[in-house]
């Protein structure tokens, strides 16, 4: 059978049940259907897609080959197929054809008359058809609702619920992350958490690096921002103790244990940690500084070089100053000539 006749027939039965389905009040809807091979073993790349009677939606993710069942995905050639994949939220029947593991074809989505109900009385109201569909491809299932409601979560709705499902906000989730010590409530911290990759055990190598973070935003903006417990461990063997915001301001401007001990190699040991985001944020770096001492200012205070910087004092203009026998000058006498416009 030639694949043209092959999806004629598989419409008119689209056809049929669409209006069977209707008659006893069951919600429907159709589409397409692909399936490519994915990259991750034991999985297929299965996609879905409607465009008809004003929906527009397209979900691709893989998926185990498993849920496909009577499917072989290893036969070559070409084969039709017929699968059905079966969601507390409703089914997908799918008819179509396979040609050495990869192929295309049509679904029919028929929801469960009593999903929505039982959802609404878990308190996830506003299931339309779509939002239906949606529920069944991410399988947010009557027991994981249950479940999810069980931890008394705040501004929890049908559609955190959904993306619990999809970032993989799991009951063993919230469960894992309260006993790492974050007494936390609000459902869209926890899908940040997930997001970011703020699980239970980034939550302890922080602890044990010495930081005990109990504010969910801290640690949202640790992985934002790239704080790890090797960072942390690095700074205090080089004597530092910095809070939180500090070790965010420090990633943010780009000071580095490498760039500390850079400095140190110009007699900079210990610089204060504010004065050190300051000389990144200014570019007083370990070059400038290299060539102001090669000028015969030994060791200027931290606020002076970021003056310098500020005012533009170069290496340049310090050099065009001595080059015309003004070589006695004071950095501040320097800025104050750059301050006052004498070049």
């Amino acid at each position: 059978m030639n694949f043209e006749r092959f999806a004629g027939l598989v419409l008119i039965v689209v056809g049929v049940l669409f209006g069977v389905a209707n008659t006893i009040g069951v919600e429907t809807q159709s589409g397409d259907w692909t399936i490519h091979k994915s990259d991750v073993p034991g999985n297929v790349e299965f996609a879905l897609m409607d465009s008809h009677a004003g929906r527009h939606f397209q979900h691709s993710s893989d998926w185990p080959a498993s849920e496909f069942s009577g499917v072989d995905f290893s036969k070559a050639g070409h084969q039709e197929v017929h699968f059905t994949i079966s969601r507390d939220a409703g089914k997908f029947e799918c008819e179509g054809f396979l040609n050495d593991g990869e192929g295309a074809g049509l679904f029919h989505f028929v929801s469960d008359p009593k999903y929505a109900q039982e959802m609404k009385s878990l308190g996830f109201e506003g299931i339309d058809t779509d939002k239906q569909v949606a529920m069944a491809i991410h399988d947010v299932s009557v027991k994981f609702a249950k479940e999810i409601k069980s931890k008394n979560l705040q501004g929890l709705d049908t559609d955190k619920l959904i993306a619990f499902k999809i970032h993989g906000v799991t009951p063993e989730f919230i469960d894992g992350i309260r006993a790492a010590g974050l007494n936390v409530s609000e459902s869209d911290k926890f899908i940040a958490f997930r997001i970011h990759g703020v699980s239970p055990e980034f939550i302890s190598q922080i602890r044990s690096a010495g930081l005990n973070i109990t504010e969910a935003d801290k640690l949202i903006a640790f992985r934002i921002h790239g704080v790890t417990a090797d960072m942390i461990g690095s700074l205090h063997q080089a004597g530092y103790s910095p809070d939180a915001d500090k070790l965010i301001a420090m990633r943010i401007h780009g000071v580095t244990p490498e760039w500390v001990e850079q400095l140190k190699k110009e007699g900079y040991d210990h610089v204060d940690l504010d004065k050190l985001v300051a000389f990144r944020i200014h570019g007083v770096s370990p070059e400038f500084i290299g060539q102001i001492q090669k000028l015969g200012f030994t060791h200027p205070e931290p606020d002076q070089l970021i003056a310098m910087r500020i005012h533009g004092v170069t290496p340049d203009f310090i050099a065009g100053l001595q080059s015309r026998g003004m070589k006695n000058l004071t950095v501040d006498q320097l800025v104050s000539m750059r301050i006052h416009g004498i070049d």
